[in-house]
């Protein structure tokens, strides 16, 4: 049964604080120890156990300094747990604005350092740990969006903190730079197959779990839509014009993503040789 989703929200938007150098930053609580973090578009997930503060993706080192201050004034338990979602700089710069942290934690595919913090414990398909009455159930996405990318899902609230490879209700980033498509596809889908309530995206707001089964549902029918333009002989300019993915208009990024996301399935699968 889904739990109830909370809407305290703490929003500091006085000059020198929140809004640093035209910086907005968020803290919401999603569940009774869970929260989210957005630092302008970007968002990470810290969670208060009883025992210690795990906390995700720095962001960045401002970022990262001011969500350590904001949970000094929420509890007097240390961090002591670091965990990175993947090692893309976007999301994991500035690890140490979190100070000493003793546990770090990253996929084994991650390099040797992520901005200079060095993971403690790698892991390679699955990890689960306790920190007080918490348990964060880690996994193994798969390459695709990178190589090193993993979701995590804490109990007993039921929270699953995904990044990047599907959000709640919000177009797929531009034109899928870099990525093999089928295989970011396979990440969506070992999401899907994840047990959880509460999505927290790395982008995006707050969702569900049937919102990974919506993203999912797009990725596939975008890439049947698109596959079938290219096989009649359709050029990318008129696969633009023509899947327009209508049902999905009110997603997020919809009028910026929607013609590059067609570009970049048309691109993948001219590639990989599909067509």
């Amino acid at each position: 049964m889904q739990r109830l989703l909370l809407v305290f929200i703490f929003f500091l938007s006085c000059p020198g604080t929140a809004m640093a150098r035209d910086v907005t930053r968020e803290i919401t609580r999603v569940t009774f120890d869970v929260y989210r973090y957005q630092n302008q578009y970007h968002v990470n997930m810290f969670v208060i156990t009883g025992d210690g503060v795990v906390v995700t993706d720095p962001i960045d080192a401002d970022a990262a300094a001011w969500l350590k201050a904001e949970i000094d004034k929420l509890t007097d338990q240390p961090i002591t747990h670091l965990i990175y979602s993947h090692s893309h700089l976007d999301h994991a710069s500035g690890g140490s604005g979190y100070g000493d942290v003793p546990n770090v934690i990253a996929q084994r595919n991650a390099p040797e350092d992520i901005d200079l913090v060095e993971p403690t414990i790698r892991f390679d398909e699955e990890l689960s740990f306790d920190v007080g009455d918490k348990t964060f159930e880690l996994t193994y996405l798969g390459p695709g969006h990178g190589t090193d990318l993993i979701a995590i899902v804490v109990r007993p609230d039921d929270v699953g903190f995904v990044v990047d490879a599907v959000s709640s209700k919000r177009l797929f980033y531009r034109d899928f730079p870099g990525a093999s498509i089928d295989d970011w596809i396979a990440q969506v889908r070992k999401v899907d197959s994840l047990d959880f309530d509460i999505l927290i995206g790395g982008h995006g707001p707050v969702g569900v779990k049937r919102d990974v089964g919506l993203g999912l549902a797009y990725l596939e029918e975008l890439r049947a839509e698109v596959l079938k333009g290219l096989r009649a002989g359709k050029s990318v300019d008129e696969l633009v014009r023509s899947v327009t993915m209508e049902k999905y208009r009110d997603w997020q990024s919809y009028g910026q993503w929607r013609a590059l996301n067609v570009e970049g399935m048309a691109r993948y699968l001219l590639e990989s040789g599909e067509v």
